[in-house]
């Protein structure tokens, strides 16, 4: 019983043994295994690795791209003009054991990389103007800024300041400015020198309309005078003609015979003289006037 007791034993410790000297690596992993806490090697390949037990522990790293969102900065453009970009950073971790000899953890990383971010943003947009970064040329400032984050996180210039001599063990995969605005001043203050420009082109716009309009209204009233002239001057010839038509024709009337016509104006006379009702004549019995009415006319007479 004591034997089987003993084995037992032996049998839980040799497990909790092996417990501690196999480790697993995935394939979204790396790992580092120190001893220690001094770094031993370096594990980058998954499957099922061996430590020593007690002696050695691992730390694990992520293999796949991480992402970092920087802090808004302030960048000044070659023109004087402030922008406040928003950018973010892919990278990754190649080589775990430089990464945990020159910043330590992620948190350090991030921090390092925002000051590199910051450093390579105003290098590459002090260089250009405003209008570059929100042209078709952002693509490529974008590549210019990833270049320069690389270089200084992978320690290629390692005698810049801040830079450790080898990098930080990362590979920066790519830049991006998600956002290039003015300050709220300056955003202000261009709203405002916009409003006046179009203020001044809507007003030079109007005045020029206005100009264009007098013209076109003193051409059509030049051009409604000379018709008018025309068409007076057409229709006075017209009535001359048509008077002159009708003293001919009258005249030639007259001449067939005289009494006739005579009778026929005395008609018309009458007719538009006696068919107003309220109309009063007072003339004498005598009056060639009424020498067609008949004998009985006369002060008495009907």
């Amino acid at each position: 019983m004591k034997s089987l007791t003993v084995g037992i034993i032996i049998a839980l410790v040799g497990i909790f043994i092996l417990a501690n000297s196999v480790f697993v690596v995935d394939q979204t992993s790396q790992a580092l295994v120190l001893q220690f806490g001094k770094p031993e090697r370096v594990e980058q390949s998954p499957g099922l690795k061996f430590k020593i037990p007690f002696i050695q522990n691992v730390e694990f790293y992520d293999k796949r791209l991480l992402d970092f969102e920087a802090e808004s900065k302030e960048v000044i453009a070659s023109d004087q003009k402030r922008l406040r970009v928003d950018a973010f950073v892919r990278y990754r971790i190649i080589d775990p054991l430089r990464f945990k000899q020159s910043v330590a953890d992620e948190r350090t990383m991030r921090s390092r990389l925002n000051s590199i971010l910051e450093s390579s943003l105003r290098q590459a947009l002090g260089n250009v103007p405003l209008s570059a970064v929100i042209s078709e040329k952002r693509a490529e400032l974008m590549q210019e800024i990833r270049d320069l984050v690389n270089e200084q996180a992978q320690g290629i210039k390692s005698g810049q300041k801040g830079v450790l001599e080898g990098g930080f063990g990362i590979e920066v995969v790519d830049v991006r400015i998600k956002r290039a605005d003015l300050p709220p001043a300056n955003s202000e203050g261009i709203y405002k020198r916009m409003q006046t420009e179009r203020t001044r082109a809507a007003n030079q716009y109007r005045a020029q309309g206005a100009e264009d309009a007098q013209k076109i209204k003193s051409k059509a009233d030049k051009e409604r005078t000379i018709l008018l002239a025309e068409a007076r001057k057409q229709s006075e010839i017209l009535r001359g003609e048509g008077d002159g038509e009708a003293t001919r024709i009258f005249a030639e009337s007259f001449g067939q015979d005289q009494e006739f016509f005579q009778f026929y104006r005395t008609m018309q006379a009458y007719r538009k003289t006696l068919s107003a009702k309220d109309t009063t004549l007072v003339i004498s019995p005598e009056n060639d006037f009424l020498k067609y009415l008949g004998k009985g006319a006369g002060p008495s007479g009907k």
